[in-house]
């Protein structure tokens, strides 16, 4: 479940979309080459993304889903040698993700030990979603992705209940709270729900967030400086990557400290 491009036919690059942003350069329509694309699938500007206007794709993760595509679904032909392909590889693609990343969240949940009780349905789960990874193209495309979600949500909901009752004190309910630009330096999170919170610009320098469920938390540009991040549950290296932080970022192990940090 982790990205390995030299496997992938850079399918971020063609198959999504992005608009001119802070975060992109250019505009690019789904379906259509990024203009940074070379013939060898590779980023003609990898290294220089962030100077050159790309900080979005520095952040974007496809948890696995774009090799999964490129060497399984479509047997590794890629859309320039086939393509007739292309669009239904397109297609699929932005599906497959949303099912690699929940893959990645079972797996988490699976490791956690206080959630014990949970772990033949979460297996059950996983084994479910891991099979509908390795349909057809068709197949995949006549999932109802967003049902799936919900089933998936309702099992790693309560096995973050478990895993936070066993901090210490009782954590904060910030669940899809609104903190864009709050002020929260050296605050104690520890244990708290922050499930799709908006901490866009938050200020998190040195905050307790040990424990804390932040699975779709929105941390662009929050800074996260000096933060306790041990064992927060469900944290991705994409959120990392959008967010700020320093070598005093304490991070849990699964995860790597950004290069622009």
């Amino acid at each position: 479940m982790r990205a390995d491009c030299a496997d992938c036919f850079a399918l971020c690059c063609v198959a999504l979309p992005f608009a001119r942003s802070a975060d992109f350069a250019a505009d690019k329509p789904a379906g259509r080459p990024c203009s940074n694309l070379q013939q060898d699938f590779r980023c003609g500007i990898h290294a220089r993304l962030r100077d050159k206007g790309y900080p979005g794709c520095t952040v974007f993760d496809c948890f696995g889903a774009g090799q999964k595509v490129s060497q399984i679904t479509f047997g590794g032909v890629d859309w320039r040698r086939a393509p007739k392909t292309a669009r239904s590889m397109f297609e699929v693609f932005p599906v497959m993700r949303q099912l690699h990343e929940l893959l990645r969240y079972l797996t988490e949940a699976l490791g956690l030990a206080p959630a014990r009780p949970l772990h033949k349905p979460l297996r059950k789960a996983l084994a479910h979603i891991d099979g509908l990874t390795r349909g057809s193209a068709e197949s995949i495309m006549e999932l109802d992705v967003n049902a799936l979600r919900g089933e998936v949500n309702a099992l790693l909901l309560r096995a973050s209940e478990l895993a936070r009752a066993q901090v210490p004190g009782r954590g904060r309910n910030h669940r899809g709270a609104d903190l864009m630009g709050a002020k929260l330096s050296g605050a104690d999170l520890r244990g708290a729900s922050l499930r799709g919170a908006l901490l866009v610009a938050a200020d998190l320098t040195g905050a307790d967030l040990r424990d804390a469920d932040l699975i779709g938390a929105d941390l662009r540009d929050a800074d996260l400086r000096g933060a306790d991040l041990t064992g927060a549950l469900f944290l991705t290296q994409a959120q990392l990557n959008a967010a700020r932080g320093d070598a005093a970022t304490v991070l849990p192990p699964t995860l790597s400290r950004p290069a622009h940090w």
